[in-house]
Formats: structure tokens, sequence, C-alpha cells
């Protein structure tokens, strides 16, 4: 049977465009409760048969925050469950572990990996942070920094690293510039592989998420599943 460890400790609920504000910058914290159904009025929840994951199948640790938690809605509707059930149908079955944060940031992925690598031992590592670092308008630097050292962890540990690139509303003009461009250099500093636009015909589209208009749906995180899905194939 799939195994779906959930690290996920809620934060907070606070959101722009399509991701919870908040910080998370302590160690791995004992998971926590999603919060189902807030801001999810009026979405048909589809319901899913567990994957068959065969023994010694990859694993597969996805770091993130509330988009990665799937946040307001069960955690089989959340991409990191979509990618396994699509893969496994394609005949790359993983074994999931979800260490989705709600309102986590660069700062708190990298304080909480040491826990999750050493706990989980996962072979690949998605990294999906960033974007609470930019809605807050934190120090790009810091974020580069904190996403450089997430990426060198993982392949310090043995696994290896799959980098989502995140955007931010581009109405902070140079802001969001000097921020979409961070993930494309890091991919190329490291020789990591990148989705470059992980949000892609998700973030700031009104169909795409929940009533709240800050989280995706499951039809949201159905796209975000295609937009990372080639990208963890190659590597498993």
């Amino acid at each position: 049977m799939s195994l779906h460890l959930t690290l996920a400790l809620v934060l907070c609920s606070c959101a722009s465009f399509v991701v919870a504000c908040g910080d998370s910058s302590s160690e791995m914290a004992p998971a926590g409760p999603n919060e189902i159904g807030d801001g999810a009025a009026d979405v048909e929840l589809p319901s899913h048969d567990p994957v068959e994951v065969p023994e010694g199948s990859p694993k597969v640790a996805f770091l993130g925050d509330s988009i990665t938690a799937g946040l307001h809605l069960p955690e089989d509707l959340a991409y990191p469950a979509e990618l396994q059930r699509r893969l496994a149908a394609d005949g790359y079955p993983f074994e999931l572990v979800n260490a989705g944060v709600s309102g986590d940031t660069s700062r708190g992925g990298l304080g909480r990996l040491p826990w999750l690598l050493e706990n989980t031992s996962p072979d690949i590592v998605v990294v999906a942070l960033g974007a609470n670092d930019g809605l807050r308008n934190m120090d790009l630097t810091a974020t580069e920094e904190n996403l450089r050292a997430i990426l060198v962890k993982v392949r310090e540990a043995g696994a290896r690293p799959l980098l989502l690139g995140m955007n931010v509303p581009t109405n902070l003009g140079e802001y969001a510039e000097d921020f979409a461009a961070l993930y494309p250099r890091l991919a190329d500093d490291l020789d990591v592989p990148l989705v470059p636009y992980f949000l892609k015909d998700v973030g700031g589209y009104p169909e795409m998420n929940l009533a709240d208009g800050m989280h995706p749906s499951p039809a949201g995180h159905a796209v975000l599943a295609r937009n990372a899905e080639d990208a963890l194939r190659a590597l498993l």
C-alpha cells in the first residue's frame, strides 16, 4: 500500500495570490491536522483509491508550503498525491512523503530539512519553497542562499533534488523579475532539474482556486501535477 507520511503543521491560513503567508523557522515539527473545508465551499471533492506501491520503490519527499500540504483539502487531492497517481499509472510508482507546511518560507524549510532527511531517507526531494518569501518581500539574497543550502544538503544526504520555480505577482515590479530569476540561476549553478514556472495556469486564475481565492482547488492541484510530471518522471 502507498505510505503517505503527513509531515505538516498548519501555522496560518492568511494568504495572497495562491499561497499562504506565515513563518515557519523551527525544526521539523510533528504532524498536525490539515484545515479541511475552510474556503472549499461548493467544490466537489473526488475520491481516489490508495496507490499500490511495490516494495523497493523510490521514496519522494515534497518540501513545501500550503500548496504542497493541500490546505483546505484532503491530502489525497493535493498535487503530490495526484503526481503519485499519475506516475504510478504510467509505470513509475513511488512512496510519497508530504512535507508541506502551511505558511512555510525558505528559511523554515531549511530549518526542518535535517529532520526530514534523517527520519524519512528520501531518494528524491521536490523543493517547492520561496513563494511566501516573495509575497512578504523578503530579502532575495537570503531566499536564494536558503534554497541553495537546501539543494546542497539534499545532495549531501544522497538524495536527488528537483526545484519547482515560483513567481510572485508582476505588480511587484523589479522585485518580481529578480525573484523569478533566482530559480533558473540556482538550477544552472548547481545542475539541478527545474520546473521553470510551477504555478503556470493556476496562480492568479480564480477558476483554479478555492472560494478563498488563495489556495488551489482539486482542479488546480491537477494542473500543478501536470506541470511537474515530466520533470519528476525523468528523475524516477
